[in-house]
C-alpha cells in the first residue's frame, strides 16, 4: 500500500495527465518537472498513478510499469480485501474507532460546549447541542481525535528523536486520502494523517519512524530498510497491521 512518501521543498507543477493501458491495467500518467519516475497504487480500488519526468515518453513509462505489474496487482488485491466502513452518520449506535478499539457511539444533547468522552472500553459519548447536525457532530469528534493524536505524537517524537538521532522541527496533523504520512526533508517537517488516531499505537509508531528515517534516507531503498530494521525491527508487522485495519469511508476523488 502506497501510504507514505517524502517531499522536497520545490513545488512540482503537473503539466498534463492522461490514461494508458498496460496489459489490461489502466495507468494514469502525470507529467511533472521531476527527475525520477514515481509509481503509486491508491485506495479504494487500486487506482494506479505514475508521476513521470517530462523527458519520459509513454513507451518508457509503459516499460517501467511492466516491471512492476506483479507488485501493482498485489497491492490492488490488498485493497480489494481491506474492510471499509460505510459513511458514518454520527448517530447513537454507530461504531467508531479509537487507538484500534471499536466503540459504540452515544450522542447526548447538551446545552453547553461540545465534548467527547470515553465512558468505558466499549462506549464513546459525544455531547453536542440539540441543533448539531451530522457535519457538526463530525467536526466535534475529529477535533477530539486531533487533540488525542497530538498528545500521543509529542511524547513519541522525543523518544524516537533520541533513538534515531534526528531532530524534527515540526509535526502536523491533517486529513489525507492517499497517505498515512509525509515529510518535507529540507524543513524537517512531518505530516501525519488524522486517521491514525483510530489505529493501534503501533501503527502511529510505524508511520512516525518511517518518516523520521526519511530524514536520513530519502528513498525506499536497501539503506532505508536497513535503518528501519535497526531502529524498529518489527516494522513489517506494524505495517501489515495498518494495512489490514478498516479504512474509513471517504469520497475518494482526485
Amino acid at each position: 500500500m502506497r501510504f507514505s512518501k517524502s517531499q522536497n521543498t520545490r513545488m512540482n507543477t503537473e503539466l498534463s495527465s492522461h490514461l494508458i493501458e498496460v496489459r489490461g491495467t489502466a495507468i494514469e500518467i502525470v507529467r511533472k518537472d521531476i527527475k525520477n519516475l514515481h509509481l503509486g497504487v491508491y485506495p479504494p480500488n487500486g487506482r494506479v498513478r505514475v508521476a513521470a519526468p517530462l523527458h519520459l515518453d509513454d513507451d518508457a513509462v509503459r516499460a517501467a510499469v511492466v516491471t512492476r505489474l506483479a507488485w501493482i496487482r498485489k497491492k490492488q488485491a490488498e485493497f480489494e480485501k481491506q474492510v471499509r466502513q460505510s459513511r458514518r452518520e454520527f448517530v447513537s449506535g454507530e461504531s467508531h474507532y479509537y487507538r484500534g478499539r471499536r466503540y459504540r457511539l452515544q450522542v447526548s444533547e447538551f446545552d453547553g460546549p461540545p465534548c467527547v468522552r470515553l465512558l468505558n472500553n466499549t462506549r464513546m459519548e459525544i455531547r453536542v447541542r440539540p441543533s448539531a447536525d451530522r457535519n457538526a457532530r463530525e467536526v466535534v469528534l475529529h477535533r477530539w481525535y486531533r487533540k488525542q493524536l497530538r498528545n500521543q505524537m509529542l511524547s513519541l517524537k522525543t523518544t524516537w528523536e533520541q533513538k534515531i538521532g534526528v531532530a524534527v522541527n515540526d509535526i502536523r496533523i491533517k486529513r489525507m486520502k492517499t497517505l498515512w504520512g509525509s515529510c518535507n526533508i529540507e524543513a524537517k517537517r512531518i505530516w501525519l494523517n488524522l486517521e491514525l488516531a483510530k489505529k493501534p499505537a503501533s501503527c502511529l509508531v510505524y508511520i512516525l519512524v518511517h518518516e523520521m528515517v526519511h530524514l536520513i534516507e530519502r528513498r525506499h531503498n536497501d539503506r532505508f530498510r536497513e535503518l528501519m530494521d535497526e531502529h524498529l525491527p518489527q516494522w513489517r508487522l506494524y505495517r501489515d497491521e495498518l494495512n489490514t485495519a478498516p479504512l474509513a469511508h471517504e469520497d475518494w476523488r482526485y
